[in-house]
């Protein structure tokens, strides 16, 4: 307390330098739960397994058949503006635009057992509860809620593997904890492969669901503890099964100590007479039941909810303070340690506490000197989340890179993950970015193992012909739009890629690789018609598909973009864009008409995760494919406008508030961009060691780059209108171009930037 009291009286010792902060009073969960930004207001501790959170419906994937769109309001399981809540699941994604997830979803209630879920038009047609915003709380690590129709205030703590819950009912003999075992995000009919239960004794049971969905083979292991003796239990079933067995000679519905089937919804009847609260713990495993009972064991032997809690938010305050800002309002550090806790959420550790994990071939594996995560949204993430990782979290991104390359070995395409969750490929959007993830960290020095293994595993990546066009563009130098849809993305990315693989060629001292990865690096050019200056799909027979609007993106050789923002995606070589835009001042003029014409509102609707709210002209913040084209006036002669963008959409994009994310987060690729350019640099080109200079929006910062060193970052003249940046120091020596670079970063010291009003030429 003495520090405060010195800070306050003579204005001495700033935030930054106190021993120990609450930082996570700045990190709001529930930034982004509105519309698009799918993230989750629950209880997790960084890069946990279990992510526990409420679900406010259940919404089915699909409606007669067809795809529900209403489906994608729930990638989150969470929508801030509905009024009543489900349950709370115990694994979700943070701002996905495809889902799957909500397991073992469990839900306290009072009276008459009713084992449907009901709808929010009438929530006494089943369990699910009404709520008010008034008495919910969300913090990291912790997550309350009172359940209005049940009176029943909810509780809810996580370690890595364990879900605890506490659950203070009115005193009453007809308390039930349903176990909905139905239930999931994206649900539809056959979903559910089978689910299995086993009651252990009177407070205790296993169990394991699997599941058919974005990841088709998903086994989530379980164990539940109670900290009361249940006075009975039961299920319902609601398998349309003919075939029953000899099982029917049991009563399985009352009491029966095995319940399995493909739809199963359990209950457990408490006596809450005495008032006591009642406490759950729930623990996950990707191995087996006896996995689930050593990680409740290890993580949370004991009943103590509030010194879990306490202890897992000590964990995000020690994640949180890698980075400590001082920035010009209160909002703005909100802002700030939302989006580094965001960041945090994802990959998450897929391993038992002995290091067993389920790995790609459904096998039982061990990790062999590194951590096993899961949870790669890698055409989002490679961008600028594994290279913050790089800077601020080098240990886990370098066991990161061994998860990858373990799910390559267990391929039986030999493949990189593209997407990948929970021992599965979705193979969920384009590219390689594994490859990209893999080069960045070795660049930067941060993995360093075994790069002819890393490489032949890149390699055999972008070597399989069967994978969506690659035959082709191994061919053709292109991916043909007559073959392969979304084929200008594709053969700009697979280009991008193959330059990171030239350089982890480099890296290990392969010369022939490094030849022909960076003749194939150079395939971007085939998708360039300079007539129009668009890069625009082109057919086998060499031409350019005649009917092309570069404003539309469905059917025109792109995805989540177009021509307009696509055609700016050559982070390899900006050079040659301002080269064939005509030189850096044609080029800038570009670059403003992208800022300043508009989009109409039919291209607009034609997109199921965008809305007005994230773009800027015809940029387009809320998707990925363009963050990097505010950094690309440096390469211009009016780099100022770099820093004028930045700070634009730093203060526009981005909120503390639950519609606070202009798009999806994308496992924390939106927040890792908002952590860079706040801090006044950015990665424009993973796989290079460079960072482009942009406009920092803290005052001050104090960054840990490892090796117990740390960087600190000075906004000199910072305020609203100084955006500009005047000059550049670091440790003293003044920076005369735009770059950073990482190993001038990690060595720490002191980076200066001086703000100014007014433009300059830097």
């Amino acid at each position: 307390m003495k520090y405060f009291f010195l800070a306050t009286l003579f204005n001495f010792i700033t935030l930054l330098s106190l021993p120990a902060q609450n930082l996570i009073q700045y990190a709001n969960p529930m930034a982004g739960t509105q519309r698009m930004g799918h993230t989750f207001p629950g209880a997790a501790v960084p890069f946990g397994a279990v992510q526990l959170s409420p679900d406010t419906d259940t919404i089915q994937y699909d409606d007669n058949g067809q795809y529900n769109r209403r489906a994608y309001e729930y990638c989150a399981g969470y929508q801030y503006d509905d009024s009543t809540i489900v349950g709370f699941s115990h694994t979700h994604f943070s701002g996905t635009g495809h889902s799957d997830l909500g397991d073992l979803l469990v839900m306290p209630t009072v009276g008459a057992l009713q084992l449907n879920p009901g709808t929010e038009a009438n929530p006494e047609s089943g369990y699910r509860s009404r709520f008010s915003h008034l008495n919910e709380k969300a913090e990291p690590a912790f997550y309350s809620v009172l359940l209005y129709d049940y009176q029943v205030q909810a509780e809810l703590t996580a370690t890595t593997r364990v879900g605890f819950h506490r659950y203070t009912f009115p005193k009453t003999d007809q308390a039930h904890i349903i176990l909905d075992l139905r239930h999931g995000i994206y649900n539809y009919e056959g979903k559910n492969v089978w689910t299995f239960v086993r009651v252990e004794n009177d407070s205790m049971i296993t169990g394991y669901r699997q599941t058919n969905g974005w990841a088709r083979t998903r086994t989530v292991y379980f164990a539940m503890a109670f900290s009361k003796k249940f006075i009975k239990y039961g299920h319902k079933k609601y398998d349309k099964s003919i075939y029953r067995g000899f099982w029917r000679k049991f009563d399985e519905e009352h009491n029966f100590p095995e319940m399995a089937g493909h739809d199963i919804t359990a209950y457990f009847d408490f006596d809450m007479t005495d008032g006591a609260p009642l406490l759950v713990k729930v623990a996950l495993s990707p191995v087996s039941m006896r996995g689930a009972l050593a990680n409740m064991e290890a993580e949370v032997p004991g009943w103590d909810f509030d010194a879990t809690k306490k202890q897992s938010q000590e964990l995000w305050n020690k994640e949180l303070s890698r980075i400590q800002v001082e920035t010009l309002t209160e909002a703005d550090k909100r802002v700030f340690y939302t989006a580094l806790y965001h960041a945090f959420l994802t990959p998450i550790i897929y391993e038992d506490v002995d290091g067993q994990y389920r790995g790609l071939d459904q096998n039982v594996h061990t990790s062999d000197g590194f951590t096993n995560y899961t949870i790669f949204s890698l055409w989002d993430t490679y961008r600028a989340l594994h290279p913050l990782f790089n800077l601020i979290q080098p240990a886990r991104n370098a066991d990161m890179v061994s998860s990858l390359l373990a799910h390559q070995q267990q391929s039986p395409h030999k493949m990189l993950p593209v997407w990948s969750h929970y021992a599965n490929e979705n193979w969920c959007m384009i590219g390689y970015h594994s490859v990209s993830v893999i080069a960045d960290a070795v660049a930067k020095g941060v993995y360093t193992k075994n790069l002819p293994g890393a490489l032949a595993a890149c390699i055999a990546t972008a070597t399989y012909e069967k994978y969506d066009g690659i035959g082709d563009y191994m061919q053709l130098g292109y991916v043909p739009e007559d073959k392969n849809g979304s084929s200008v993305s594709k053969t700009l990315e697979y280009a991008y890629d193959d330059w990171c693989i030239a350089q982890l060629a480099l890296a290990s001292d392969d010369n022939d690789a490094y030849a022909k990865y960076s003749r194939r690096a150079a395939n971007y050019q085939n998708a360039f018609d300079s007539a129009s200056r668009f890069m625009r799909p082109r057919l086998s027979n060499g031409s350019f598909r005649p009917d092309f609007d570069p404003l539309d993106t469905h059917g025109q050789g792109f995805i989540e973009g177009n021509a307009w923002n696509y055609g700016l995606y050559v982070p390899q070589n900006p050079e040659w864009l301002v080269q064939k835009f005509g030189g850096a001042t044609a080029f800038a003029a570009m670059l403003d008409s992208l800022y300043t014409l508009q989009l109409s509102d039919a291209h607009i609707a034609a997109n199921e995760d965008i809305t007005r709210d994230g773009i800027i002209g015809l940029y387009v913040h809320g998707n990925e494919p363009g963050h990097h084209i505010p950094y690309l006036y440096n390469f211009t002669d009016q780099p100022w406008k770099t820093q004028e963008r930045v700070r634009i959409i730093c203060q526009t994009m981005y909120a503390d508030a639950p519609d606070g994310l202009c798009g999806n987060d994308d496992c924390g690729q939106m927040s890792a961009w908002y952590i860079f350019s706040a801090l006044g640099f950015y990665p424009l080109c993973p796989g290079s060691d460079a960072y482009e200079i942009g406009s920092p929006l803290v005052t001050e910062a104090i960054v840990q780059v490892g090796d117990g060193k740390t960087l600190k970052i000075i906004a000199e003249n910072q305020s609203p209108e100084n955006v500009y940046v005047k000059e550049v120091w670091l440790n003293g020596q003044k920076i005369d171009d735009h770059k950073l670079h990482h190993q001038q970063l990690v060595a720490g010291g002191t980076l200066k930037f001086v703000m100014s009003k007014k433009p300059g030429k830097r």
